[in-house]
């Protein structure tokens, strides 16, 4: 990881996160190694934690089902890198912007963390971790790229009511969230799983509960 603030530069409720992304690698959120380097198309998101009503959050977002790449599925903003950007923080404010209209100058980056690769696209992301000093108005700028915008409580996440494993026959099987109006899973559930238990704010959830993937999204739709 690479630190961006001091970690006692943040609030009480982040610390612990930010203490402890200090010593992972990558193998604390996938079991899958980037490509060789020079390889893989770069790009970056933004897991960004603010302080919402019902306390600490993170921004979600849903794909537009019309996307020819990962439709419909929830994920942290973030996107390709741009020749014009000046590395992954860069990268991932900017897609935030563009995708939920979140705007950087109430951000400030915390840290990197590790590359994690992704066979299905050949990205390689650059995880930007980030605090939201003054939040400002968020949705989904371009309804054909993004259908909804979120800031979910991570209480609503830890909660072991919420938490269950899918799986699919291709053969994939991982952790995954219940969200309103949305199934979190694949990378994105994931990078999610680690930092619940990086920041210390996972609770014990039944790791048994395995469902079929194609049955929790339809449990999941907004009628």
């Amino acid at each position: 990881m690479t630190a961006l603030v001091d970690p006692d530069d943040v609030p009480e409720w982040m610390r612990g996160l930010v203490k402890a992304t200090a010593e992972i690698d990558a193998r604390a959120f996938s079991r899958v190694s980037p490509p060789p380097e020079g390889t893989g198309r770069a790009a970056a998101v933004l897991m960004l934690f603010g302080e919402g009503p019902d306390g600490p959050d993170v921004l979600l977002l849903r794909r537009a089902d019309t996307l020819g790449s990962h439709p419909g599925q929830v994920a942290f903003p973030g996107g390709a890198a741009d020749p014009t950007d000046d590395g992954p923080v860069d990268t991932a404010l900017r897609e935030a912007f563009e995708e939920t209209g979140v705007l950087r100058e109430g951000v400030r980056p915390v840290a990197t963390l590790p590359d994690l690769y992704v066979p299905v696209s050949g990205f390689v992301v650059t995880p930007v971790l980030a605090h939201w000093d003054a939040p400002s108005p968020v949705a989904p700028v371009d309804p054909g790229e993004t259908a909804a915008v979120a800031r979910v409580p991570i209480s609503h996440l830890a909660d072991p009511a919420n938490r269950f494993r899918v799986s699919h026959p291709s053969g994939y099987l991982g952790p995954a969230f219940a969200a309103p109006g949305m199934l979190v899973w694949g990378f994105t559930a994931g990078l999610l799983n680690g930092l619940l238990a990086l920041g210390g704010w996972e609770r014990p959830w039944d790791t048994s509960d395995v469902r079929d993937l194609d049955l929790a999204l339809r449990a999941t739709e907004v009628p």
